[in-house]
């Protein structure tokens, strides 16, 4: 990079009359175009540290292999572990109802995930799937959970599913949300990519993505909510300003980079998951075709049930909030009575209604 007094250098010699070559102004050029990023970096730099303090913390924090993870939790009887998907934070499933629908009767934990809301995404760490599930595994230990139901919404489902394979005897259920369980071509996935490539993708998230972010969220909620309308709620409470900092940018295009490779390494093993499943989908869902992802995992596990919702799409927790409620509530019951042994050698279906 060109140093400020290399640059004075240049510009007082063109003042007095020195030659302008083109070296010259390549190199004046460079200058203040790295002048420039720097200066908006610092500017995104300080916008999202604003966030953070208008936007504090709502829960508590939990520091496991060196990772600071941040949760809420409330609520007392069986557990149910919330992960939520890609590009939001535990406080999505605060805004949706559900956490405050389940805590009544439950003791509810929504986690933020790695480099989401206020936990930690250390660098130099893959954070697939089962990356993932390890370091929650290790979490819930430390939390002296037991027996957990863990719901995972969107890209929240890879996690939770790697977490059942990971460590079945402690996981009483899954219930999975408008979730991508099979590999298919994705171009919005290649072009979300981008601010995780190194170098380049530092650059890009701390200069032009946030700008890009803002500008850009509008839209991108109407199509995550679609065909439904965005909930009041939503519209008014989730903090964008936190979403486009540059460190959950880089968190949720590494995540896009790993979605596709994640759902095809945890493919191979559904047929291991020998636990109590419930399935849940919005027919009309924008982002995962619901029938040739939650549709073909009911059918790969004969001991599942599938819930299809007309008329709504990929925020089905936010637009049917007391249904996915009502849904998990009816898994931990037969989980616990029933018993996830039983469930798989019997190949029976939970007691929960389609549509």
């Amino acid at each position: 990079m060109i140093s400020t007094q290399h640059l004075r250098a240049l510009s007082t010699a063109v003042e007095k009359g020195a030659k302008t070559t083109p070296t010259l102004k390549l190199g004046l050029a460079l200058g203040g175009g790295a002048a420039v990023l720097a200066a908006v970096g610092l500017i995104n730099h300080a916008l999202a540290r604003r966030a953070e303090r208008r936007n504090p913390p709502e829960g508590k924090f939990l520091t496991v292999d060196g990772v600071r993870l941040h949760y809420i939790e409330s609520g007392t009887g069986p557990a149910i572990v919330l992960l939520h998907g890609n590009g939001t934070m535990a406080r999505d499933f605060v805004l949706s109802g559900v956490f405050n629908l389940l805590c009544k009767d439950h003791r509810v934990i929504a986690f933020d995930r790695p480099g989401f809301g206020f936990s930690d995404r250390p660098r130099g760490r893959i954070w697939a799937p089962d990356a993932q599930a390890c370091l929650f595994q290790k979490a819930l230990q430390r939390l002296d959970v037991q027996r957990a139901v863990v719901v995972g919404h969107s890209w929240g489902t890879l996690v939770a599913v790697a977490l059942a394979l990971r460590d079945q005897p402690n996981i009483a259920g899954l219930v999975l949300l408008s979730g991508y369980y099979f590999p298919s071509v994705r171009t919005d996935a290649a072009l979300m990519s981008w601010p995780a490539v190194p170098l380049l993708g530092d650059i890009l998230r701390y200069t032009i993505s946030p700008l890009l972010g803002r500008l850009m969220a509008p839209a991108a909620h109407r199509k995550m909510f679609a065909p439904s309308p965005v909930t009041e709620r939503f519209a008014k409470e989730f903090p964008v300003e936190l979403e486009v900092r540059p460190s959950q940018i880089g968190a949720s295009a590494g995540e896009a980079a790993l979605m596709i490779p994640g759902a095809a390494g945890l493919a191979k093993h559904h047929s291991e998951l020998s636990l109590p499943v419930a399935i849940m989908a919005g027919r009309g869902d924008k982002i995962v075709d619901c029938d040739s992802q939650a549709g073909r995992l009911g059918t790969e596990l004969p001991g599942s049930t599938l819930t299809k919702v007309p008329g709504a799409g990929h925020m089905i927790h936010h637009i049917v909030p007391e249904q996915v409620a009502a849904v998990i509530r009816d898994l931990v019951r037969a989980a616990t009575v029933v018993g996830a042994a039983g469930i798989a050698a019997n190949g029976k279906k939970l007691p929960i209604a389609t549509e």
